[in-house]
């Protein structure tokens, strides 16, 4: 029997991040993917030029079309752009029999905004509670806490504060964090620490999307959550040293990364 995992998330053309970047994770994994499209940018490795959100019904006929034919062993999100397309997105999560991973895109890796205020507060009000696990950097952490997050004692604190917005299990990234690039999970009411060295590379782009989509593959396949998270660590900390160098700007990591 064939694995599925599907995303929901925006386009990025050049292929190192978003729904692109998700898909040759699920498949570098062995995983079918599915995909279903929130927004579409405009950019490179260069920046982001422009955003343009779906409307709200179109996320929600894609969504529900889908399901009714492939369900997916997990799901996970990217970047949704405003609070009317997380509430879909939430509302249709309530009836998931499959763990949701929510990516809480909120800005690129040049900057530029992919997500509305308002939307932060659909985020923590409507998607937390029906999230199995939300993957948030370090920003994303403080955006979601109104705290700052700048150490590892922050970011188990972090973790912990996320969690009271019903999350199950709380992953907050440490790649901006000095010194190791150490992630903290909270599985279980337990937290983890998740140590890798840090590598100096300008070529991170999509690191976000590409690690949520390679814990998303492994709990399609049954894998448990902290496995799930451990494995994908690795297999990214693979894909940022090998990283192919493309593009005049912040490049992509390496998607054939071996697992």
């Amino acid at each position: 029997m064939t694995d599925i995992a599907l995303t929901i998330a925006g386009s990025d053309p050049s292929g190192g991040a978003g729904i692109q970047a998700d898909l040759k994770t699920f498949h570098q994994h062995g995983v079918y993917g599915m995909a279903v499209i929130s927004l579409l940018t405009v950019q490179s490795t260069t920046g982001v030029t422009r955003v343009q959100t779906v409307e709200p019904d179109l996320l929600a006929q894609q969504l529900d079309q889908l399901l009714i034919d492939l369900v997916p062993g997990a799901a996970k999100t990217g970047a949704l752009g405003n609070a009317s397309l997380v509430e879909v997105v939430a509302a249709r999560a309530k009836d998931f029999r499959f763990p949701l991973v929510v990516d809480p895109v909120m800005i690129s890796k040049h900057g530029h905004p992919l997500i509305d205020a308002s939307a932060v507060h659909a985020v923590k009000s409507k998607l937390m509670p029906v999230t199995f696990l939300v993957t948030p950097n370090t920003h994303e952490a403080a955006s979601l806490t109104g705290r700052k997050v700048d150490t590892l004692a922050e970011a188990r604190d972090a973790a912990k504060a996320i969690a009271q917005l019903g999350v199950k299990h709380v992953l907050v990234k440490g790649g901006h964090l000095e010194g190791d690039a150490v992630d903290v999970l909270l599985a279980d009411g337990v937290l983890h620490e998740l140590h890798a060295p840090r590598i100096e590379t300008k070529h991170t782009h999509g690191t976000g999307c590409t690690s949520s989509a390679a814990i998303t593959a492994r709990l399609s396949q049954g894998v448990s959550l902290v496995e799930a998270v451990t494995q994908a660590k690795a297999w990214l900390t693979r894909a940022i040293q090998t990283a192919p160098g493309l593009g005049h700007g912040v490049g992509p990591v390496n998607h054939f990364a071996a697992l």
